[in-house]
């Protein structure tokens, strides 16, 4: 419920709103707490908890909660006077935490002294200063081999016409952080997402819009980056400006708003950043190349399947603008590059805090508010069988609620890779699973989609590309029913060698 509230934050912009009972009914909300805060979602939680006069005498559920959720959250309070709406979307978004006393819900207070207060305005839109944006614009002028990054806060900020205008207009070559894919869409002729590392490791300027320099990026340093890069930060936070790599220029504001003030700058000094430069033709090689790769992958007839193949076909079914949900580990990562995004605020996953077991909750989170503003939209949630364990009883959820969510199972046996049925069978002949079997093995061949059935939803067990297109077409088309199709591959299938390593170790 609290993952669920928190991506309601994210996609309306204002905080979706979590209940839960005190005790452990607050502690399994933390992970949301957090996850909310580490992403920058706006999110409220109200928690209940012992009587205020039983404190330290060992109430039912009783637990310091006040003081456990100020590790996680912008604000946590006992009300005195309601801020958490404002806190929780002013400024960076984050989780806010009231607490409310079970001798508060029964407490009796002269109605004349009660104060109601007006929906707080929405969050002041900031700018940055303009001589920092006169500085920011001589820099991206004078740069050789520049690159846009877009993070999920320009997804946040509904900045995606301002950016879609500064990329066109000057030219840049972009590349989306997982939740900013869509901001500009991912089929524009300027989006370097398949070369990736190159861009990141030659670009001699980078154009930072709302994403921060984390794990993510490789925080901004070498070998991941070039040691002289000239970072622009536009960030509405400014303890974020700096941090890891002293920028060459700090634009302090509203993404929206500053990407427009460059744009103004622009229109005095045009740029047109040529397309047949040395830049450019580096970029397009290379982007030719793994797009070579991970096509070849994708075009083996090869069975099992790999996860090249099983994504390519549902690439190829699914609606181009349909809302996109992904966990896992190598499902996440290869259906990054491998599913498009055209619209924004239309992927979500594990985000900034790497959170399993968010994924059902973010396809319900997804539907519901689809359901209110284009009803029509489908959700497609695609998890691996690791990721689909942390939450799968949530189908229930979507069943009784009847949202037309698809989720796809990309089912490898284990975590990472497993085992086949014959291999399981093989090492069970040296004794009891717990210390024959591979800890990252997982049951072989489950059948998930016998718990979608279950419900009252559609299940599919897939095996071949031509089952796996049947059960696509078949669940895209009823729009009216939940379905789940459960995907066996190769339990060995990878992701193609990268240069690099998925988790950059700093050497400061």
């Amino acid at each position: 419920a609290c993952y669920a509230a928190s991506a309601v934050g994210y996609l309306t912009g204002r905080p979706g709103v979590c209940l839960v009972v005190s005790g452990p009914g607050f502690l399994h909300a933390l992970g949301g707490m957090a996850n909310a805060t580490v992403n920058c979602w706006p999110l409220i939680v109200i928690g209940g908890s012992s009587d205020r006069n039983q404190e330290t005498m060992g109430a039912f559920q009783e637990f310091p909660q006040v003081e456990a959720g100020r590790l996680y959250n912008k604000l946590s309070v006992r009300p005195s006077s309601l801020e958490a709406v404002r806190t929780s979307i002013y400024g960076r978004p984050g989780s806010c935490y009231i607490d409310i006393p079970g001798d508060f819900v029964n407490l009796q207070v002269n109605k004349s002294s009660v104060k109601y207060m007006e929906c707080c305005l929405p969050p002041p839109v900031s700018m940055a200063e303009c001589s920092a944006v006169s500085e920011a614009a001589s820099i991206i002028v004078h740069s050789k081999q520049p690159l846009l990054i877009i993070g999920k806060g320009a997804a946040y900020s509904h900045a995606e016409n301002n950016i879609r205008k500064l990329v066109d207009l000057c030219g840049l070559p972009f590349l989306p952080t997982p939740m900013a894919k869509g901001v500009v869409p991912d089929n524009h002729p300027n989006c370097v997402a398949a070369a990736r590392s190159m861009a990141l490791q030659h670009a001699d300027v980078i154009v930072l819009l709302g994403a921060r320099l984390n794990w993510i990026l490789h925080f901004g340093l070498p070998p991941r980056f070039r040691q002289d890069v000239k970072v622009i930060q536009i960030d509405i936070c400014a303890e974020e400006l700096g941090n890891n790599v002293r920028p060459a220029a700090i634009l302090l504001g509203d993404i929206n708003a500053v990407t427009k003030q460059l744009l103004e700058e622009f229109s005095k000094r045009p740029l047109k950043y040529p397309s047949n430069s040395e830049w450019w033709k580096r970029l397009r090689e290379k982007i030719k190349n793994n797009e070579e790769r991970s096509k070849g992958l994708a075009l083996q007839k090869s069975l099992p399947m790999n996860y090249y193949t099983v994504f390519h076909h549902i690439r190829e079914l699914i609606p181009k603008d349909c809302i996109l949900v992904s966990e896992g580990a190598n499902t996440m990562d290869i259906g990054r590059t491998m599913l498009p995004n055209y619209h924004p605020r239309q992927r979500l996953d594990a985000g900034t805090f790497g959170t399993m077991g968010v994924g059902l909750a973010f396809a319900i989170a997804a539907a519901m508010v689809a359901k209110d503003q284009t009803p029509e939209k489908r959700v497609v949630c695609v998890e691996g069988d690791s990721a689909f364990g942390f939450s799968g009883m949530e189908v229930e959820t979507i069943c009784r609620y009847n949202l037309p969510i698809l989720i796809i199972v990309v089912n490898n046996n284990g975590i990472y890779t497993g085992l086949d049925a014959d291999a399981w069978k093989e090492m069970l002949k040296f004794g009891d699973p717990a210390t024959c079997v591979p800890p990252v093995s997982l049951l072989p061949n489950s059948h998930y989609e016998e718990i979608m059935s279950a419900f009252g939803g559609k299940g599919y067990f897939v095996k071949t590309p031509e089952e796996l297109q049947n059960a696509l077409k078949a669940s895209v088309t009823d729009k009216q029913t939940p379905s789940l199709i459960n995907v066996m591959i190769d339990p060995q299938s990878e992701r193609k060698k990268q240069e690099f390593p998925w988790l950059t170790r700093s050497n400061l």
